[in-house]
């Protein structure tokens, strides 16, 4: 089907005659198959399709068209074709590639689902944690409560002996303010508690709130809090146990003291405990024992109140040795014990007390718990008492004005006994005050070294 472009009238086919029906085919044949176009100039361009004697005659724009068609069509053929041959890869690649995606997704899921798991089981731990750190915190601070109170109980370990003592020189007002107490030789000198004090107002004071414990801990503040805590905390329980030592020091010292002081006396302390008279007590026998998990704290409080009960009993043994003054005010001896010049007869003579200057009608009081044996007129001794205080020792108070005191009374520490008067062989009123031992005179002042000694802690 030849093709040419020429124009319509100069174009040269073979014309068809009647009288050439009985000619040869292949002569017809021939002819058809050597007719072409022959391109003639033209001012109009135009495509002719020739296909065995029948000519087509097209347009440019036509002919591009259906150039165009068809290989639009070609295209699409081949695209087709391609793509029914490779579906199943093409299909496989897509379920593939959407298979990879999905399960990549699945992992990020599954990933970020694990991170916000642990950061949830980190947080839930962490609040465990500080929840646990807080509760610590309350019961030791329930604790350090409870040793606050302890220590607020316990009482100042001044012994037997009162701290207060009337003013000097004010005996009427002493007089007439109950039954004061004699002081030791030296007014300087006072009894001094252990310093507890510190402890019951620090423990008193109240701790840092806590924040509640169903906060969540999320930031380091609160690691600050229960650290802040926990150090406030650790120095409340350093003075407690600052004052629990410094208590337990002091008793063992004046433990020492109190048994060094009988030592130095002479006396035995055994038999001293044995004379002591027993008050009104009794029980059941439950020894002493600590928990299982008893910590320094309280094994050194069970210490000091062991301590405490020694103390007592020492105190209780110490108040039948005569180591204070029998006047209150200061100490001014007009006479000492030893030999010196009679007063009436100017001879070398034995003076077996202290003379202690005092006005007629001050009181005198007995230095030490006893028993009264004598009450009454003794010779030079003009109205004289005078106190057994067991195991040997024994008190005389003479010259007295009056006489408060019966044979066979029991007497208290620092009990008046008497008024201070003139009676008997005496120049103006004192106090004639001796201390014997099974029956001997000894200088009292050695009793009263004594007393100074164990007041000076």
């Amino acid at each position: 089907m030849p093709m040419s472009k020429s124009s319509a009238q100069f174009s040269q086919y073979p014309q068809h005659h009647p009288h050439d029906h009985g000619r040869a085919f292949q002569r017809r044949h021939a002819a058809t198959a050597t007719t072409t176009a022959i391109p003639l100039p033209d001012a109009d361009d135009a495509y002719t399709i020739a296909h065995h004697g029948k000519q087509v005659r097209l347009g440019p724009v036509v002919f591009w068209i259906v150039v165009g068609t068809v290989v639009l069509l070609g295209l699409w053929s081949a695209a087709t074709a391609t793509y029914f041959a490779f579906r199943d890869d093409v299909l496989t690649r897509l379920i593939a590639r959407q298979a990879e995606m999905q399960y990549a997704y699945e992992d990020r899921i599954t990933e970020l689902r694990a991170k916000v798991d642990r950061t949830t089981s980190r947080q839930l731990l962490d609040q465990e944690q500080f929840d646990q750190k807080l509760d610590q915190i309350m019961k030791r601070q329930t604790a350090l409560e409870s040793r606050a109170t302890a220590l607020g109980a316990m009482p100042d370990v001044t012994g037997s002996i009162p701290r207060a003592t009337p003013q000097r020189g004010d005996a009427s007002q002493g007089a007439t303010q109950g039954t004061p107490k004699p002081s030791p030789i030296s007014d300087t000198v006072i009894f001094v508690a252990p310093p507890d004090r510190e402890a019951r107002l620090e423990s008193r004071a109240p701790a840092v709130m806590a924040p509640p414990t169903n906060q969540f801990a999320k930031n380091q503040g609160f690691d600050n809090v229960l650290v802040r805590l926990t150090s406030s905390l650790d120095q409340v329980e350093r003075r407690q146990m600052a004052s629990l030592s410094a208590v337990e020091e002091g008793m063992d010292s004046r433990m020492r003291r109190m048994r060094g002081v009988v030592s130095d006396l002479g006396l035995n302390l055994a038999n001293l405990e044995a004379a002591v008279p027993r008050a009104a007590m009794g029980g059941p026998f439950v020894p002493v024992k600590l928990t299982a998990n008893a910590g320094p704290f309280e094994k050194q409080l069970n210490r000091i109140n062991i301590a405490r009960a020694e103390l007592d009993r020492l105190n209780r043994t110490l108040a039948l040795v005569p180591y204070r003054k029998p006047v209150i005010g200061e100490v001014e001896f007009t006479s000492g014990f030893g030999v010196r010049s009679d007063p009436f007869l100017g001879r070398p003579a034995m003076h077996t007390g202290l003379d202690f200057r005092a006005a007629t009608g001050d009181p005198a009081r007995v230095t030490a718990s006893g028993k009264v044996v004598s009450a009454g007129w003794s010779g030079g001794y003009g109205r004289m008492v005078e106190v057994d205080h067991g195991n040997g020792l024994s008190t005389r108070y003479g010259h007295l004005s009056e006489i408060n005191v019966k044979v066979g009374e029991i007497v208290k520490l620092g009990q008046v006994v008497g008024l201070v008067g003139s009676t008997g062989r005496s120049t103006g009123p004192h106090l004639h005050y001796e201390t014997r031992i099974d029956g001997e005179a000894v200088d009292p002042q050695k009793f009263l070294r004594a007393g100074v000694r164990l007041s000076a802690g």
